[in-house]
Order: structure tokens, then C-alpha cells, then sequence
């Protein structure tokens, strides 16, 4: 509850990787007739090639930990592990995960991940709808004034599910899994 007798809950959402990690701010207050979802910052941390893959590590533990200070979320949301082709590529996406989730864990955040799929699923209806898609679907829901970067925008949406989910469990299941 707020200030105001009004439920709300804030969730810091990451979508993961690199050299270009999504995060994202959402609130969700329950109004007298239905939630009312607001994105209170999103952005993309981007590490420049010539950084190490430690140095990217800290810079993204870093600036995690930096927005969840200056919004002190609740809970985390993450995109659960991918299936990818390449070895290398799923060592360093856990690694980016690893950095984002310690982060959270300082912070004293409960940790939940989503499947990409599912995530699609629960904003665009899809689990195979394109990040345009995502993209779009973040705008109009959010009634943001500008469509976000794919990496923000998956990390809107990942905040999103975790947001539907958190308020609806019979209607969309057993989606999350709290790590």
C-alpha cells in the first residue's frame, strides 16, 4: 500500500546481455476498477566493444544497482535462460544475467524469470511475435510518447508479464519461477 491506502507494487525488469542490457521501471497501482501500469524509466546499458567482458560485467552491476537506488523497486523480473546455438554466446548471456541478478540480490530484491515466449505471449499475445511487435505493443500499452529500443522494450515487456502474473495468477498460471 501507498501513502494513499492504494496497493501498488514497482518491479525492476531486465532483459540481459553484453553489450546492450534492457531494464525498466513499472508500477502498477490498483485503481477502483482496474490496475493502472506506468513505466517510470527504461533504458539500455550499452558497453562499447572494446570493453572487456569484465569491465562489461561491472558496468552492468554497476548501473542496476544505480537505478534500483534511485527507484527502489520491489521485486526483479529477468528473462530466463535462452536457447542458443553457440556455447560462447550462452556463457557470456549468462554472465550479462549473473552481473544484473547480483545487483538485484544486493538490493534485497526477490529474483523471478520469465521465458521469452511467455513474455510475448502476455503482451502481444504471440510467443512468437516479432521485437517490432514487443516494441509497439510496450508504446500503446504503457502510452509511452515514443516507441522504445528492442532491448528496453523486452525489458518492459518482461515487467510487464511479471506485473500481469503478480495480479493474476488463475488467469495466466504458473508463468514465473522465483529464483
Amino acid at each position: 500500500m501507498n501513502g494513499s491506502g492504494v496497493a501498488s507494487i514497482r518491479v525492476l525488469s531486465v532483459d540481459p546481455a553484453l553489450r546492450n542490457t534492457g531494464y525498466a521501471i513499472l508500477e502498477r497501482h490498483e485503481g477502483s476498477r482496474q490496475p493502472v501500469y506506468t513505466a517510470l524509466t527504461y533504458g539500455v546499458i550499452r558497453n562499447h566493444r572494446d570493453l572487456t567482458q569484465s569491465a562489461c560485467l561491472v558496468a552492468i552491476r554497476r548501473q542496476i544497482a544505480e537505478v534500483i537506488a534511485a527507484h527502489q523497486p520491489q521485486v526483479c523480473a529477468v528473462e530466463s535462460v535462452i536457447f542458443v546455438q553457440s556455447f560462447k554466446t550462452a556463457i557470456t548471456l549468462g554472465a550479462a544475467r549473473g552481473a544484473a541478478m547480483i545487483a538485484a540480490a544486493e538490493g534485497g530484491l526477490a529474483i523471478h524469470e520469465y521465458p521469452p515466449k511467455r513474455v510475448k505471449q502476455a503482451v502481444v499475445g504471440r510467443g512468437a511475435a516479432s521485437k517490432e511487435q514487443v516494441a509497439f505493443m510496450m508504446r500503446a500499452l504503457l502510452g509511452l510518447n515514443e516507441t522504445p529500443p528492442a532491448d528496453a522494450a523486452d525489458a518492459l515487456a518482461i515487467g510487464m508479464t511479471h506485473l500481469y502474473t503478480s495480479g493474476s495468477r488463475e488467469m495466466f498460471g504458473d508463468v514465473q519461477r522465483e529464483i
